[in-house]
């Protein structure tokens, strides 16, 4: 029994093979805007690539980007199908190729919802990157004149002052790590020179951090040295200035800011999906409306359409058996070809008797 069965007359074919030429024309307006979304994902990320590690970020915007000229393509030609079938002629051209576009278009429209799938579950490998960029960054924030690293200092720094953030995970980041020059320390003090040496690595750790942590919004000058320190400012208490310093970390700041792209992204995503499964569906009834039409031979008269011929169950059934038969066929031709691992039976070592072919006597 054929699933969701629709009949249909001349003029509903006509028409649904028209409203189909527009949506697939539609459709390739929303596949520019795939492609849109997954260059300016790209772009996005590309931007802030200074502080995120080599990792598997970029496949959610390639995957947009791919997805989107594929569906240009596909459904351009859909269109063309589409208002061709508008006359039972023209439709025998494209008899043959009906139903591999359909199949490839499924596979397609697959392919779309899990672009929109990976969009919300990016977070995970977006927050790995980030971990390890920021790191890296903030220990390389002090070599100015490095090659290669010269710029770090001025990306962390503008990071910090747009997203109003400090640290990988908060200002405390500062305290772990060397980001002041040497060339910026006075060796000929005591102070500077004990503190280099009672660091194991040879580091000089302060509890300060970065101007580009200060809150632009604190009641008071920015402390940003010795923090931990009351007594070394006046009325002072670091563990209650919360607006002196950025309390939330960078890695967080980024990750709400590219959360919330995903998510309008994957969202918009998901809507074309829906709409390309609309499209899908009208373009497989309109083949089996058309193909039922031809075996009518009236153009005419009326004709069923459906999305698949029998049940689901039916379906899959049918479709085990090919692939068993395939398989069957498969293990026949390989006995037939005499495949080394098959056993012979002992009957067949000889011949049907089973008895040994005599010796040839040899002349003495």
């Amino acid at each position: 029994m054929a699933v969701l069965r629709v009949k249909f007359t001349k003029n509903k074919r006509d028409k649904l093979a028209q409203v189909l030429w527009v949506l697939n024309w539609v459709s390739v307006v929303t596949g520019i805007i795939l492609f849109s979304l997954g260059l300016f994902l790209k772009v996005e990320i590309n931007k802030r690539r200074e502080i995120m590690s080599e990792r598997e970020v970029h496949s959610v915007p390639n995957m947009l980007i791919a997805v989107g000229l594929i569906a240009c393509g596909i459904n351009f030609l859909g269109g063309k199908i589409c208002y061709d079938c508008v006359d039972t002629t023209k439709f025998l051209r494209w008899k043959l190729l009906m139903l591999p576009y359909i199949i490839c278009t499924f596979f397609f429209t697959f392919c779309i919802l899990v672009g929109a799938l990976m969009c919300y579950s990016m977070r995970t490998e977006l927050e790995e990157s980030l971990y390890v960029g920021l790191r890296d960054a903030m220990r390389y924030y002090k070599d100015t004149e490095t090659p290669g690293r010269c710029f770090l200092k001025r990306t962390v720094d503008l990071l910090q002052i747009e997203f109003q953030c400090c640290g990988n995970g908060g200002f405390k980041d500062w305290f772990q790590i060397q980001w002041i020059s040497n060339r910026y320390l006075d060796m000929s003090r005591r102070e500077v020179v004990d503190r280099l040496r009672s660091n194991v690595e040879g580091k000089y750790l302060t509890d300060g951090v970065p101007f580009s942590c200060c809150n632009v919004y604190s009641p008071r000058p920015c402390i940003q040295h010795q923090i931990t320190n009351n007594s070394a400012h006046f009325n002072y208490d670091y563990q209650t200035e919360e607006l002196n310093l950025w309390q939330r970390g960078c890695r967080q700041a980024l990750l709400e800011y590219y959360h919330q792209i995903m998510q309008s992204i994957g969202f918009t995503v998901l809507i074309i999906w829906l709409f390309e499964l609309s499209v899908l569906t009208g373009v497989r009834y309109l083949q089996t409306a058309m193909e039922n039409v031809l075996l009518q031979g009236d153009p005419e008269s009326e004709s069923d359409g459906w999305l698949l011929e029998n049940s689901f169950v039916e379906t899959a059934r049918s479709n085990f058996n090919i692939i068993k038969n395939l398989g069957k066929c498969n293990q026949v031709d390989t006995e037939e070809n005499g495949d080394p691992n098959i056993d012979v039976p002992s009957t067949a070592k000889y011949g049907p008797d089973n008895v040994p072919p005599k010796p040839i006597p040899v002349a003495s």
